[in-house]
């Protein structure tokens, strides 16, 4: 009994493991989902970039370099505009593109 159990579970995992490892899938790929890559990224990696910078800036005005916290703050604020600039640019050359080509 036990060894038609092993067998199965052999056989069972063999298979798995060939359809993993072929080189043509069985299913074909689908496309790449970037709106739920963007609002995962904006929801879930953002905010804990920006804490982590929080910290970094708390503990460093802690020490007394005030003067460096301010600077790097201004230029966290900065990269975080080009960040919003380049999303809007992309939604506007989006929508720029629609308008154009249809």
């Amino acid at each position: 009994m036990s060894l038609v159990v092993i067998s199965q579970t052999l056989w069972d995992h063999a298979r798995l493991a060939r359809e993993t490892f072929a080189l043509a899938p069985s299913t074909p790929p689908t496309d790449i989902n970037t709106d739920g890559v963007l609002t995962f990224f904006a929801t879930k990696i953002t905010p804990i970039l920006l804490a982590v910078l929080g910290i970094i800036f708390i503990g460093r005005a802690s020490k007394g370099e005030v003067s460096r916290v301010l600077t790097s703050s201004a230029i966290a604020i900065i990269g975080l505009g080009f960040i919003a600039g380049a999303a809007t640019l992309f939604f506007v050359g989006g929508s720029l593109v629609n308008l154009v080509f249809k």
